[in-house]
């Protein structure tokens, strides 16, 4: 293995899974709202869900995404509107203090699947996909190799930045009375609808 390769990946991946996305925004709402604990699935779903998507594209799907572009169109428009109906969830979800346990359970972040399911349609991550591989996979001489060792290392990756978004998100709701949590989480929402810009510009 490649140091200079695996040192460049794990920047990159630090670098673009560590900044805000659909993701990070989603994570840092349900750290507010919902606290480690029960956002944890959430982060499971990202952390096994991404790395999934790495390995199905760069093993055949992207190739079935070229030659039918119709395909990845519709899973671009179809991600913005799911995005778009996440983003109106954390908008108008309630803000609770931290102690406020009955209020919490009323609400209930995503689950492992759900969030797992979302990678196929965040743009963030398409993004991500079609620009690595072109750029990494294969430089080390064997293609399926090098996108094996880029979906571990994505979650990896994936463990660090999902927790660190959770954990802001916790911090800021400790920081926030109810009221102020409540504008925390449309400022996330409205974070996610920017993220759109890149696929709907």
């Amino acid at each position: 293995m490649n140091i200079d390769w695996l040192l460049a990946y794990i920047a990159f991946g630090v670098s673009t899974m560590g900044t805000p996305g659909p993701n990070n925004m989603m994570l840092a709402a349900s750290g507010a709202t919902f606290g480690l604990r029960r956002s944890l699935p959430h982060m499971a779903g990202i952390t096994a869900g991404f790395p999934l998507m790495v390995v199905a594209v760069g093993l055949g799907l992207g190739e079935l995404l070229r030659l039918h572009p119709a395909i990845g169109e519709a899973l671009k428009w179809a991600g913005g509107g799911y995005l778009l109906f996440l983003a109106w969830k954390i908008a108008t979800a309630a803000g609770v203090s931290p102690e406020d346990g009955k209020a919490k359970a009323r609400g209930r972040p995503l689950s492992f699947l759900q969030a797992a399911a979302f990678q196929w349609v965040n743009p963030k991550g398409w993004t991500m996909i079609m620009a690595m591989l072109p750029v990494y996979a294969g430089r080390n001489g064997d293609y399926t190799s090098d996108v094996l060792v880029m979906a571990a290392l994505s979650a990896v990756i994936s463990v660090f930045t999902t927790s660190g978004w959770t954990l802001i998100g916790m911090g800021a709701s400790r920081l926030l009375t109810p009221g102020r949590l409540v504008w925390f989480n449309r400022l996330m929402a409205l974070l996610m609808v920017a993220s759109l810009v890149t696929i709907w510009a």
